[in-house]
């Protein structure tokens, strides 16, 4: 399926070369959801597309929630290249990517890291879950074993404990993963989550 993203928001100068960070919002979010967070990371420019679908209620979606946690080939592998498609347009060819994705945008985020591994420099999972499919930067992953970040709440009622598990499976084989919980913390992100975050970029940058 082609989907295009109409809509973004962005901020700073993006050069050639220089790491481009990409929010990629939650179901029934948008655009505007995630670069507040870019306050607590180090200055780098950024760029925040909107999901090309309508959600169910409001906002949007990377797919629509036939299988929430479990999406098929068809439901991901189409918007994963229009993503791909809109990036060729907007980063510059140099320029390496940090990936920040909640929830429904997290699994955008492997997805871009599982596709094209060579282009990712960080990649940030909040709330996150994973395609079970293979993909054509698994193996790649499963040999290098780039550092990545996972953030998640203990009180998150979304994300099923088989979800979570599927994740953390995929990490421990293809990533070194920072897995990161957080008592009393729902299907969010607070100020723990970013000083982690912050952590990790200043150590991947």
């Amino acid at each position: 399926m082609s989907l295009e993203i109409v809509k973004f928001v962005s901020g700073g100068t993006i050069t050639e070369g220089q790491p481009v960070v990409v929010f990629l919002h939650g179901y029934g979010a948008d655009e505007r959801d995630l670069p507040e967070l870019i306050n607590y990371l180090p200055d780098l420019p950024w760029l925040s597309p909107r999901a090309p679908l309508n959600s169910e209620y409001s906002g949007f979606a990377w797919y629509q929630l036939t299988q929430a946690l479990n999406p098929s080939a068809e439901d991901v592998l189409g918007v994963t290249q229009s993503l791909w498609d809109w990036i060729d347009q907007m980063v510059p060819e140099q320029s390496k990517l940090i990936l920040i994705g909640f929830s429904q945008g997290s699994l955008m985020a492997t997805q871009l890291l599982r596709t094209r591994p060579e282009k990712i420099q960080a990649t940030v999972i909040l709330s996150g879950f994973i395609y079970s499919g293979e993909l054509a930067g698994d193996k790649t992953l499963e040999l290098n074993k780039p550092r990545v970040i996972y953030c998640r709440g203990l009180e998150d009622p979304l994300i099923t404990k088989e979800a979570i598990s599927k994740l953390n499976s995929w990490l421990q084989t293809h990533t070194k993963a920072i897995t990161k919980t957080y008592p009393g913390l729902g299907h969010s992100v607070d100020e723990r989550v970013m000083a982690d975050v912050a952590d990790y970029l200043r150590v991947m940058l």
